[in-house]
């Protein structure tokens, strides 16, 4: 089967997206979404080791014994994988129109198709507008799987920042922390990625980035001596209004009648290894539809 991938982002990668910061130390990549990757399945195991062979993963032991990470950057994987079909990356899509039994994608400057099948692999918040139209169980699946916001923080730093280890957990308003310069494959100053919690990210949804960014640093450097902080070379923020979610028991879901698909980690659970699966188990329910 011929596929072709619309994405409105202007390069892969998705939650596992790396930003690309301009400094007066030069570039710095921060990986801003998903901060690494465990491997438990057989099937995603395969693959992983697959781009570790060919050095487009790596482990993170100083995190945890089955830490991955994309190198040099965290979107490396989806990189890999979309170097493999035909990507139209900026492209915003609006909606899906059936008719004929042929689907058309909804753009900016007007409609692509026809095709025979659609599948639609966004946050569930954004799926239920696309899959309502057409299959309201599909619908009301995407509506109870609801996602909490990320606020995230990317700081770089002139020196290296004093800090105990290269990463935290759960400290005050942070979730999680990270000094991306430290993980395995980068270069550059020190950098670090600062994910507030769930609950924190809610209450200041809708803040300015610079109001998040500072609040985020300032938990981040609590109990240093500010006077003796190195100098701060860039400080934005980045908000993923759907980041984590609790995932369902559906896995994927397809509706052979329309082709008609949907995928996601919403469908399987919050780690970069299930949504993956998802999109595996998607594939094979479309294969033995084609075949029935």
């Amino acid at each position: 089967m011929d596929v072709v991938l619309f994405d409105k982002a202007r390069g892969a990668g998705g939650r596992m997206s790396t930003r690309r910061v301009e400094t007066a130390a030069g570039t710095v990549h921060l990986d801003h979404g998903a901060q690494y990757f465990t491997v438990r399945d057989p099937l995603f195991e395969s693959k992983v080791d697959d781009w570790s062979r060919r050095g487009v993963v790596a482990r993170w032991p100083e995190v945890a014994g089955d830490a991955w990470v994309g190198t040099p950057t965290m979107n490396a994987p989806v990189r890999d994988m979309a170097s493999n079909h035909v990507v139209h990356f900026g492209h915003h899509v609006h909606g899906l129109l059936h008719s004929d039994d042929q689907w058309w994608v909804k753009l900016d400057n007007g409609l692509e198709g026809p095709f025979d099948g659609a599948i639609v692999a966004l946050p569930a918040e954004q799926a239920v507008a696309m899959l309502g139209l057409h299959d309201l169980g599909m619908a009301s699946a995407a509506m109870m799987a609801r996602s909490q916001p990320c606020w995230t923080a990317m700081v770089v730093f002139a020196e290296a920042l004093d800090m105990d280890a290269d990463y935290l957990r759960d400290r005050g308003i942070i979730s999680w922390a990270a000094r991306n310069s430290a993980k395995p494959g980068r270069m550059g100053p020190d950098a670090w990625v600062v994910q507030g919690t769930g609950s924190w990210s809610a209450a200041h949804l809708e803040e300015t980035p610079n109001t998040v960014a500072q609040a985020l640093l300032e938990a981040l450097v609590d109990g240093h001596d500010h006077s003796v902080l190195p100098n701060i070379l860039s400080l934005t923020a980045h908000r993923w209004r759907y980041a984590m979610t609790r995932g369902t028991d559906k896995g994927a879901l397809w509706n052979g009648a329309l082709r008609l698909g949907a995928c996601g980690d919403w469908l399987s659970g919050p780690r970069v290894e299930l949504a993956w699966l998802s999109g595996q188990i998607l594939g094979g329910l479309i294969c033995e539809s084609a075949d029935g």
